[in-house]
């Protein structure tokens, strides 16, 4: 499956927009994704969302991914 990043979490690819990753829930894409690009994690640490199909999750690690879906990594918006 392939996931897109935006900002920040690009640098952690090493540049990379888009990263093929493994798993079916969004916990296991997310543990995929740090043990290819180990850098991420810092920024999992700082929250990220993930938007799968244009729906945003925060901590639901366990929300199961549908084959086929649209999923985009999106780093935390300081602010308020």
């Amino acid at each position: 499956m392939h996931i897109r990043l935006s900002g920040i979490l690009c640098q952690a690819t090493g540049g990379a927009s888009t990263v093929e990753v493994s798993g079916a829930t969004i916990g296991d894409i997310l543990t995929s994704l740090v043990q290819k690009h180990p850098a991420i994690q810092e920024h999992l640490d700082d929250g990220v969302a993930v938007a799968v199909n244009g729906e945003i999750y925060r901590d639901r690690r366990d929300q199961v991914i549908p084959e086929g879906s649209e999923v985009f990594l999106l780093p935390r918006i300081e602010g308020g």
